[in-house]
């Protein structure tokens, strides 16, 4: 099953048209992500609400997980705190029905292991996704022939399946992966974990036209978002030429990690990067001329 509809069309969803208007505004659009519970469950609320309030057109809210293969050091740290702090699943479906009632123009993702929805319960998982508000999961330990449950279940309720592809994905794999996501097809810049870097992959804009290529053969998705390693206005602009999206994670949760108690303090270096990110992929000339 891929992300086609009924007359072979992809179905329209709350996060592709958020993508579709930066299109159609002749921009890329930022996609921010925080993890839920920190620095606390009300915390990470308002750091969301101050990435809506700047601009930022996606929220990706991560659910804290034990073993985080993906992050890394920055966001591991958060997440630990978060966990040490008693987050639950719960706790992150609460977060999303907040964030998505704040405003009706930003889409809201979770990202999340595979694990903590199988002990949840795929089917539950889903509805209680529906029900806060959100638009769908960032699995980024999932490929779609291991996780056919999810395939199906999200078909059923109309949520987004977010999938990665890499530089390292074979053109196989990759029409495949790409076929399955519905929302957006999330291109790793780079092989390794989240971070902080010098510099984008070099190889990621060469994986957006693959992932574009192969979406127009299978019927996948028509936007395609880079993450990993993105960190200044600089990369976020250099990255918005090409991409319809621009994924950014450790450095907006430094923001509030370097900030520790000062809560007031975090939310401002977190709004003041976020603003100068948002102007930065705004002033990008997009990934494609607005339709």
């Amino acid at each position: 099953m891929n992300g086609a509809g009924v007359n072979g069309s992809v179905p329209r969803t709350l996060t592709a048209d958020v993508l579709t208007r930066a299109r159609q505004g002749g921009r890329a659009a930022l996609v921010g992500y925080l993890p839920a519970g920190f620095p606390s469950v009300q915390g990470a609320v308002d750091a969301a609400k101050v990435l809506i309030d700047a601009g930022t057109d996606v929220i990706e809210l991560g659910l804290p997980y034990s073993d985080p293969s993906m992050d890394g050091p920055v966001i591991q740290r958060a997440v630990d705190q978060a966990l040490r702090s008693g987050i639950r699943t719960r706790d992150v479906l609460a977060t999303v029905e907040q964030v998505a009632s704040y405003s009706s123009d930003a889409a809201v993702l979770v990202m999340t292991y595979w694990n903590p929805v199988l002990r949840y319960g795929v089917d539950a998982f889903a509805r209680d996704l529906v029900s806060a508000g959100g638009a769908g999961l960032i699995t980024p330990d999932l490929t779609p022939d291991s996780g056919p449950a999810w395939v199906r279940t999200a078909d059923v309720n109309e949520l987004d399946k977010v999938f990665l592809v890499a530089p390292s994905s074979t053109p196989q794999r990759l029409a495949d992966t790409v076929a399955a996501c519905r929302g957006f097809v999330y291109a790793a810049s780079l092989m390794g974990v989240t971070g902080e870097r010098a510099s984008v992959g070099d190889q990621a804009q060469s994986l957006v036209a693959r992932a574009r290529e192969a979406a127009a053969l299978t019927g996948g998705p028509e936007h395609v978002c880079v993450g990993l390693g993105v960190s200044t206005p600089e990369q976020a602009a250099e990255v918005a030429r090409y991409a319809d999206g621009v994924i950014v994670g450790s450095a907006l949760v430094r923001c509030l990690l370097d900030a520790g108690d000062d809560a007031t303090g975090g939310r401002r270096r977190l709004a003041e990067l976020t603003a100068a990110l948002v102007a930065a992929v705004h002033a990008g000339r997009g990934a494609r001329e607005p339709v």
